[in-house]
């Protein structure tokens, strides 16, 4: 049996779009939200063949997802993306605010060019997308963002502007929840820690450094962090907003 298929339906007639979801936690949380129900738009920006695969998992399961090109970076195509979402599934209920990247290198090495593309991927796509859905969402809206462990802990040297451009989400949310709760919308900060990932593998060069600092002793699947996102996004979570909560095995302890 499918692992997309809708399972307890705690999402069922609600519409969600993930960004940065071709792979990875991205595209795992789109198959969560699709197996409670929900309709999902996903976007993607290197990875076509990716994205189609991870909605081609969804609908033959009988769910409902879309693939949208969309780089990050681009605020005009972050903008397109929500617009996308509602043309396609007629509203929007849960953003979550998954893509992010940025490049890593020493710190006197790094150009301004670097930095200004970290801020657009991590921060600034974060701003368009949230103000762009809030156009949309009613009472009872989902905003979650994925951040990072290592806005509380960089454990390598070399990740200076990545470990800056994550704090920055804690703050994001934290102002934003209280401007936003008398309209009932919840806005929330999942950071999590070390995942097995294409791009960060259990068995690459960070995870002898990564694993001795988790109590936990490994790096998580993608999936481990799914339940969380589902309750931030269902409905029993409605009394939950500003908060940054770690699903890290323990690294920031």
């Amino acid at each position: 049996m499918s692992t997309t298929t809708t399972a307890r339906g705690q999402l069922v007639g609600k519409v969600a779009l993930v960004t940065g979801a071709s792979r990875g936690i991205g595209a795992a949380i789109a198959r969560r939200l699709a197996r409670e129900g929900a309709a999902v738009a996903i976007t993607y920006h290197s990875s076509p063949g990716h994205a189609d695969k991870v909605v081609e998992s969804i609908t033959s399961a009988g769910g409902k997802a879309v693939a949208i090109a969309a780089d990050a970076a681009d605020a005009e195509a972050v903008r397109a993306s929500v617009n996308g979402t509602v043309e396609t599934f007629g509203r929007l209920d849960i953003l979550v605010n998954n893509a992010g990247g940025g490049p890593f290198g020493p710190f006197e090495q790094l150009t301004v060019d670097d930095f200004d593309r970290s801020v657009a991927v991590n921060i600034r796509s974060v701003f368009v997308a949230t103000q762009a859905a809030l156009r949309h969402l009613g009472d009872g809206g989902r905003i979650i963002s994925i951040g990072s462990v290592f806005a509380e802990r960089m454990p390598v040297p070399n990740g200076t502007p990545y470990s800056l451009t994550k704090a920055a989400i804690g703050g994001f949310t934290r102002a934003l929840a209280r401007e936003l709760g008398p309209r009932a919308i919840t806005v929330n900060n999942v950071q999590p820690g070390p995942v097995d990932t294409d791009s960060n593998p259990a068995d690459g060069d960070i995870a002898s450094v990564m694993i001795p600092l988790t109590p936990a002793g490994r790096f998580a699947s993608p999936e481990e962090l799914t339940g969380l996102i589902v309750y931030l996004a269902g409905p029993e979570s409605g009394y939950v907003t500003g908060a940054t909560i770690n699903i890290d095995g323990g690294y920031t302890v």
